[in-house]
């Protein structure tokens, strides 16, 4: 079948929503409203929302048949599916909607990348707040249904909903929820229920525009940094799917041989593996004559042996060792045991034959949001791998790297979403803890400490004074924090500046000392966090769609950092293509480039080669 004119027919055009299903074997649904009008009405709980592609559209859409759009369901013809839709791709440019990113993942598997999508699933746990974004629960909240009443997939129980009796070839039940059979795969089983699912989906991105609208109503966020936020949200669901599947490049033979230096060579039995621990034990005992038997795993152990050397330590948190280093031999030795037992226990040759492939790409799976603050992350090591492995992260031949990395993104993304003018001008100096320092009269250090203790809210003791100091040369961003922190405290729900919701307890009658202190810091950090990942993701939404001629990818999403793997020749032209970006970013994000955003990028050939440069800058000035 012609998909393009199939679509064209239905007068869609670049930008128009058509909904996709993807079947586990292959199969297709599609929709596309009438006319192109990619997010017609909002829909009912049972409406037939849009047209199918291959339908008579008749006077009343909603009542038109979904009739989908199959292709075969062997190895064969999947592929001929795949380029059918890269056709459409190609020809038409529309926004893809899905349920969730499995069906991006099913798309890069078969080696086709879209520009844009509309993620149903992202866009829930913006609107809803929290992971959980089934379809079950996504339908749900756009029908107003109450989300504790979605009916689950399984055998009845006491407790089950007994089947309403109504017609299973129809996904919507008389109660107006999705039949859980659907939703866990029932969809996919004839190619009738392919195209109605995408039906649904189109009706479910309609509903949820008009969510998105309601906010505006609301006076919580204005519709279009709120639309814009879905966009990049939905964007960086489809980076994660390129992520899994592209992973990041590692030297093999580096990591065996850095591995075989850190923790000693590769063991052939778990006795030899009990042997090069207790080795490394016996370097740090060594330091402490008749210790005895000591198990350094255990806090409690490592505090009796360093009293044994007249070092009385409260805890034996790596800061406070660290701080005790010049002390005792026994201190730097314990720290290099640390450091060394943590790549054997997590980074050891198991992580190494799991996680990196015969390709030596280091893959994991990767989300697009972890929660309240909305950050990306990833498994695999990937989010939190110690930096004495960096080096074994390595440019393919032929290619580098650019490392991008957002400087004092916190303090300057607080002086965008606080609307503070004081704050904003301090900005625009690359380091922005000096004019602070000068306006506080203090030193550089000092002022750095009171903004992110500010931001922690770390209020109390010693720092007081130094908080009613800031108070009083930045009252609106330290307002916007304590208005943050007094409805965390209460337990009042709250928006970012793109529109997440951030969800929080209620305060309960005998609830644990300092649990209302805990929820009020969670609040003013998930706020400015928050915000500065909606930042973040339009910067990487952006690097992914103008990095692309340059045949340059993303490999790497790190908290605030970038890494993009390009060929050499093009390496310095993909540097300035991603300031560039960060301009862009900046000023869709924040429109009125009060703020001036930095970045330290640098071309490098090994991760661990990255020194910060001059900063690039976007935003004012």
């Amino acid at each position: 079948m012609d998909l393009v004119g199939e679509l064209a027919r239905a007068g869609v055009g670049r930008g128009d929503l058509v909904a996709l299903a993807v079947g586990p074997e292959g199969g297709l649904g599609l929709a596309a409203a009438p006319g192109g009008r990619g997010t017609g009405g909002a829909g009912t709980a049972g409406s037939r929302a849009g047209s199918a592609v291959g339908s008579a559209v008749g006077p009343d859409a909603d009542a038109a048949a979904a009739a989908p759009v199959e292709l075969g369901l062997d190895a064969g013809d999947r592929a001929a599916a795949i380029a059918g839709l890269a056709a459409v791709e190609r020809e038409l440019r529309p926004r893809w909607v899905w349920w969730s990113n499995e069906t991006a993942r099913a798309l890069v598997d078969g080696g086709l990348r879209v520009a844009a999508c509309w993620d149903l699933a992202a866009v829930h746990r913006l609107l809803a707040g929290g992971l959980r974004a089934d379809p079950g629960r996504v339908w749900a909240l756009v029908h107003g249904l109450p989300p504790d009443s979605v009916p689950a997939d399984g055998p009845l129980d006491l407790f089950s909903q007994a089947d309403d009796g109504g017609d299973p070839e129809e996904p919507v039940r008389a109660d107006g929820h999705l039949r859980p059979d659907w939703v866990a795969g029932g969809w996919a089983a004839t190619p009738a229920r392919r195209a109605r699912w995408a039906a649904l989906a189109l009706g479910v991105a309609a509903a949820q525009r008009a969510r998105l609208a309601d906010l505006q109503r609301r006076g919580e966020v204005p519709a279009a940094r709120a639309l814009a936020t879905v966009r990049a949200e939905s964007a960086a669901e489809l980076l994660c799917a390129e992520l899994s599947a592209d992973g990041l490049p590692v030297d093999r033979a580096a990591a065996e041989s850095l591995l075989a230096e850190l923790i000693g060579p590769r063991p052939r039995s778990e006795a030899e593996a009990a042997r090069h621990r207790a080795r490394r034990d016996a370097e740090v005992l060594a330091h402490v004559p008749d210790a005895g038997h000591v198990d350094l795993r255990s806090p409690v152990q490592v505090r009796a042996l360093l009293r044994r050397v007249g070092l009385d330590l409260p805890d034996t948190r790596a800061w406070r060792l660290e701080a005790a280093r010049d002390a005792h031999p026994v201190v730097g030795a314990l720290l290099a045991w640390r450091k060394a037992e943590r790549v054997a226990t997590t980074y050891g040759y198991g992580w190494l034959d799991a996680h990196v492939g015969a390709d030596g790409r280091l893959r994991g799976a990767w989300t697009g949001a972890d929660g309240a603050a909305g950050r990306m992350t990833a498994s695999g090591g990937l989010h939190n791998l110690p930096a004495d492995l960096r080096v074994v992260v390595v440019a393919e031949p032929g290619h580098v790297f650019v490392r991008a990395d957002l400087g004092q993104i916190e303090p300057r993304v607080l002086a965008a979403v606080a609307g503070d003018r004081a704050l904003a001008a301090a900005t625009a100096a690359d380091d922005l803890y000096a004019p602070v320092a000068a306006q506080l009269g203090v030193d550089r250090d000092t002022a750095k400490v009171a903004v992110l203790g500010a931001l922690y809210g770390q209020t109390s003791g010693g720092g007081a004074a130094m908080q009613r100091r800031l108070a009083a040369a930045y009252p609106v961003a330290m307002r916007f924090l304590e208005d943050a922190d007094r409805a965390g405290r209460a337990g009042r729900a709250l928006r970012t500046y793109g529109g997440r919701l951030v969800r929080f307890s209620s305060p309960v009658p005998g609830e644990p000392s300092g649990a209302a202190a805990a929820r009020g810091r969670y609040a003013r950090n998930a706020m400015v966090q928050g915000a500065a990942a909606e930042l973040f993701k339009t910067w990487a939404a952006t690097v992914r769609a103008r990095a692309a001629p340059l045949a340059a990818r993303i490999v790497l999403c790190l908290h605030d950092e970038l890494l993009v793997h390009v060929p050499e020749e093009r390496g310095e032209e993909a540097a300035g293509l991603v300031a560039d970006c960060l301009q862009e970013a900046a000023h869709r994000w924040a429109p009125d480039g009060a703020v001036r955003f930095v970045a330290d990028i640098a071309v490098i050939r090994r991760w661990s080669d990255a020194k910060p440069p001059a900063s690039t800058s976007a935003g004012a000035g």
